[in-house]
């Protein structure tokens, strides 16, 4: 692989300068944006703030944030420095956010004042963790980075070096740190661009905390070409529909219940379709759940002239990608689809052994996106990755045309 995720970002300051980036509008209503050479500076100021503070490559920094203008710059700043991000959800109580730091051995973290991060601020100080403090304001930021150059910096970074930890508990039991290389990254941003085929004029609107791989991971294919993302909290069916108006909004990734309020408000009345001009989008996808093929049928008789997919993924895999519906295919609906000419599946029994279509069995999958490991939890790895390949835990079945489709998760 010849580029990382992150040389993408340096191309995009050079090529599109002072076009858009991101875009983000508060609760309030309030628009903030960050052009391409605003976002690559910004990155290499807290890069150049991390190395400052001692941070070598391969030292795990934490990002505790709710969604906000600041949360992808942060976040490629410290891959630019050749750290790891520990990305953490904020929606967790602060037993388990310490929990997961101490696993991964992480002590020093990117920690938002906002109000839903405000106590594991005040707790997570108390104990002894290294934070830089991201305030709400656009005029405050962070403040270490202040007097930071943003000049571009290079670390000597490879494909299979360490880029990410999220984490995942499962069914069942405390949180699984899932590690994730460079090269798994780029290789699910390609995946997603092959598939829906971005262009650097799309809009892609993202709903989905960005701790989560999916909400990034679906604007990442954008993302290698240039494309802007705009990031709102509200997800109430007008206020969805009247940013994606407002912004021209060209690709949204919608769960399976913002699907189904925008349908019922539409319904309802409580939506004037005829008020609003969405000419601009041309794809909502879907995933993350299994997605009843009813809802979509309903949707696509409300927007008869806009594409539909759904995606299959998991963390474990860089998160979404590995398996598409595809919007030629909706005469599919109910399946995920079928695998990325890059990925291998198979459904096999309790002892491996593959079963013949149309059995039900345990999905499999063999890519390039699959994570390296759970970070210090050998005994994990070797149960869910066996000779390549990812065991997922979901079961499902492949008809005869080679569609799967899951029964439970």
């Amino acid at each position: 692989m010849d580029m990382l995720l992150i040389d993408y970002l340096l191309n995009n300051a050079t090529k599109y300068t002072n076009e858009e980036a991101i875009v983000y509008i508060s609760q309030h209503g309030q628009r903030e944006a960050l052009s391409w050479n605003e976002l690559n500076g910004l990155s290499n100021k807290i890069a150049n703030m991390l190395i400052s503070k001692e941070i070598r490559k391969g030292d795990k920094v934490g990002l505790l944030s709710m969604n906000s203008l600041l949360w992808l710059p942060i976040y490629f700043g410290i891959l630019k420095a050749g750290a790891i991000v520990v990305s953490l959800n904020y929606n967790e109580d602060i037993d388990e956010i310490d929990y997961c730091l101490n696993l991964v051995e992480c002590k020093t973290l990117f920690l938002s004042n906002a109000y839903k991060c405000y106590d594991a601020l005040t707790s997570l100080t108390d104990n002894q963790y290294r934070i830089f403090e991201v305030h709400d304001s656009t005029e405050e930021y962070i403040n270490e980075i202040k007097e930071c150059s943003d000049d571009n910096i290079f670390v000597s970074i490879g494909d299979n070096d360490d880029a990410a930890i999220y984490f995942s508990s499962g069914t069942t039991g405390r949180s699984k740190a899932i590690l994730l290389t460079h090269f798994a990254l780029l290789s699910a941003a390609e995946t997603e661009l092959a598939h829906h085929k971005q262009q650097q004029q799309d809009r892609f609107l993202c709903l989905a905390p960005l701790y989560h791989t999916g909400a990034k991971i679906h604007w990442f294919g954008s993302f290698l070409v240039g494309g802007c993302i705009v990031i709102s909290p509200s997800t109430s069916p007008m206020s969805v529909l009247k940013t994606i108006e407002r912004e021209k909004i060209t690709i949204a990734f919608l769960l399976v219940s913002q699907i189904q309020d925008i349908l019922d408000a539409i319904s309802l009345g409580d939506v004037d379709m005829k008020a609003l001009d969405l000419s601009s989008w041309r794809l909502m996808h879907s995933g993350a759940q299994p997605i009843p093929a009813s809802l979509i049928t309903r949707w696509c008789t409300q927007f008869p002239n806009m594409l539909y997919d759904t995606n299959y993924g998991l963390t474990e895999a860089s998160g979404p990608g590995c398996i598409h519906l595809g919007s030629e295919n909706i005469h599919k609906l109910g399946s995920i689809g079928r695998p990325d000419p890059k990925w291998k599946v198979d459904i096999v029994n309790e002892v491996g052994f593959p079963v013949e279509k149309g059995t039900i069995g345990e999905l499999i999958i063999h890519g390039p996106s699959v994570m390296k490991g759970y970070y210090h939890d050998a005994h994990s790895t070797n149960k869910t990755i066996k000779n390549n390949w990812l065991y997922t835990g979901d079961m499902a079945y492949i008809d005869v045309d080679g569609f799967i489709y899951l029964v439970d998760r």
